[in-house]
């Protein structure tokens, strides 16, 4: 365990001070990533801070005028002038002087420094528990007991420093930080999609919880995270966290930089310093298992493309693409953001796919009260963007529309089955009938004929061995495009081959079949063709759209999981739907618990009494109708 040098900054990196606009500071992070020591948490963290906070918290000082701040009365406003110096029109920002963020970096390691007295853990060479317990207690019980849950700008330690006021995220890199003060270089920071907490140990596989989330659980400091993991909660991904180098450290302080001024206002300048850093750290690697990272840096790309980069689509497919590579598809985010990106483009059936993908994601785990927000991510999916995209779909009549496209049928309900998935084996339901009339009023969109032409299966089958739904094979779609390309010089076996697919296709659309293949096809067609044609027709069961009739044979195949959906199948399928019965099959209590709690004591004799299994979890009441 080494004594890190006071030296924060080399000489020439503080000539970059005053920092006053985007460019200096980008300079000064590509300096200190270039170096071969590791950087310094703690003063990145105060020098980004102090820029996000000084143009979002105190936006009005960046005309140089004069602030106008409510009275409590809220007669008159009245004014105080702001000792901030005014904003040079080729200037990002106010200056950033080194004075000001040398005291604040003194400061934090005076706290860390005089607080934590080593020679009581006996001077270990690796942090232990009670070590990193100790860190997270000083940088706790400093700060203010007010509650500002939800607040921006509170992940830095500037605001820690000026404020004592830290969020869930802000608290674990004061933690991380703070050990590196200690020169404890195996404690890191260990990131799921919402939670943080830290690895420490010889061999970094020891984990610590260090701060909370939501409301009453502080207590669990310093407890492993193992029952996390295994209650199978999505706050723990299932154990696939990102696990962060000092270098990934500072890509995540760096991509939570929040650049809101208000609800509706955001901060150019925030903005795109964050971006601009973001891709200093991706050109060094420093992204490459970071799916979040390279989420937000997709995001600010969409807002505002840099020049000679990639687009921002790339970033989102390649965010999805570590996320099955390095955590097993245990990670959400990547796959909302894909769709919140087609969304906003307009482009509906891939939002549609990207959602059921996100649905996919979320089956492996169970439910809990802590997964409030990816809940909330998904009820915002099913209850507002769904029916949008369902009623800016439908008030048109385009023979392109999605609402005649079988796959988006498919999409939708694989969707609904990962989410109903989710709700099995929890403690809590996921369902009520807030979402089911949303789901009733989509369904309902389709005809029935497209949603005939998905065909579902409820047969039990693995994760590794069917995947969630099978596209179709590209054959057909290469023979349909071949066919078309020659259509001036088809041959008389071409003509059978389209000529029975329409025929098909109207026969099944009318309900009869009393025209002749002849009829379409003309006096030259030979017997070997009549007979093809007169098979296709045989066998053509379901309905096909007329505008792509050789699209009939492409029926996307649809596994459904969950009990809920799998129950749903038929009336899903019917041509007049029941929507009464499809909202309480989906509302209904789950009574499949996977998990369900063990009962003990006088409801263990109870239930042996009456022949029921004392490791099962009582059976829940039945719904009144």
């Amino acid at each position: 365990m080494g004594r890190r040098n006071m030296d924060a900054l080399s000489e020439e990196e503080r000539r970059l001070f005053p920092l006053k606009t985007v460019a200096s500071v980008v300079s000064l992070f590509d300096s200190i990533l270039r170096r071969t020591t590791e950087p310094d948490l703690a003063l990145l963290s105060i020098i980004v801070g102090c820029i996000e906070n000084t143009l979002t918290c105190n936006q009005q000082i960046l005309s140089g005028t004069k602030s106008t701040v409510l009275t409590a009365s809220v007669e008159e406003p009245s004014e105080k002038l702001l000792a901030i110096p005014p904003v040079r029109r080729e200037d990002d920002f106010p200056e950033i002087e080194w004075p000001t963020v040398e005291a604040l970096y003194v400061k934090f390691r005076a706290v860390i420094k005089s607080s934590v007295d080593l020679t009581q853990y006996g001077c270990p060479e690796f942090a232990t528990r009670e070590v990193v317990k100790k860190v997270s207690d000083v940088i706790w019980n400093t700060l203010t007991r007010s509650y500002y849950k939800d607040r921006a700008h509170l992940q830095s330690l500037y605001s820690y420093l000026t404020g004592n006021k830290l969020d869930c995220f802000g608290v674990a890199l004061a933690v991380v930080a703070g050990c590196q003060v200690l020169g404890f270089e195996d404690v890191h920071l260990a990131l799921s999609e919402d939670h943080a907490w830290v690895m420490f140990g010889q061999d970094g596989k020891e984990t610590a919880e260090v701060t909370w989330h939501g409301k009453g659980n502080e207590d669990k400091r310093g407890q492993p995270v193992d029952a996390g993991i295994q209650a199978r909660s999505w706050l723990y991904v299932s154990g696939n966290p990102v696990v962060c180098s000092r270098f990934t450290e500072v890509a995540s302080l760096v991509s939570s930089v929040n650049p809101s001024i208000t609800a509706t206002t955001d901060s150019l300048e925030v903005a795109s310093l964050q971006q601009s850093l973001l891709w200093v750290l991706y050109d060094a690697g420093h992204l490459a298992r970071y799916p979040m990272a390279l989420g937000n840096l997709a995001d600010l790309e969409e807002l505002s493309p840099t020049p000679g980069r990639c687009h921002c689509g790339q970033l989102f497919s390649q965010a999805i693409e570590v996320a099955r590579r390095c955590y097993g598809n245990n990670h959400v985010y990547p796959y909302t953001y894909q769709g919140g990106y087609f969304y906003r483009n307009r482009m509906y059936k891939e939002a549609l796919e990207s959602w059921a993908n996100a649905a996919d994601a979320i089956r492996s785990y169970n439910y809990s009260r802590e997964d409030e927000e990816i809940y909330k991510e998904f009820l915002e999916i099913a209850n507002e963007l769904i029916p949008f995209v369902m009623k800016v779909e439908g008030s048109g009549h385009s023979a392109r529309s999605i609402l005649k496209d079988s796959e988006c049928f498919a999409h939708l309900l694989r969707f609904y089955d990962g989410i109903c998935q989710w709700e099995e084996g929890s403690c809590t339901p996921v369902l009520h009938i807030g979402w089911a009339k949303p789901l009733v009023n989509t369904i309902s969109k389709f005809d029935s004929q497209v949603r005939r032409h998905v065909v579902i299966s409820c047969s039990e089958m693995t994760e590794e061995d069917t995947p969630a739904m099978k596209l179709p094979a590209k054959e057909p779609e290469k023979e349909e495009l071949r066919i078309d390309s020659h259509v001036g010089g088809k041959t008389a076996e071409q003509k059978a081959r389209l000529g029975s697919t329409v025929l098909a296709a109207l026969t099944d659309l009318c309900g009869r079949t009393v025209l002749s293949p002849a009829f379409f096809l003309g006096p030259d067609m030979k017997t070997g063709s009549y007979t093809q044609a007169i098979h296709s027709l045989n066998i053509s069961g379901t309905a096909a759209s007329v505008d792509s009739p050789a699209k009939m044979m492409n029926k996307p195949k649809l596994y459904l999981r969950s009990h809920k959906m799998a129950g749903l199948k038929d009336l899903l399928l019917s041509e007049k739907l029941n929507t009464h019965a499809i909202s309480l099959q989906l509302t209904a209590q789950s009574q499949v618990q996977l998990g369900g709690r063990k009962l003990r004591g006088e409801e263990a004799k109870d239930a042996k009494q009456e022949g029921r299994d004392a490791n099962l979890s009582r059976p829940k009441r039945t719904r009144k109708e």
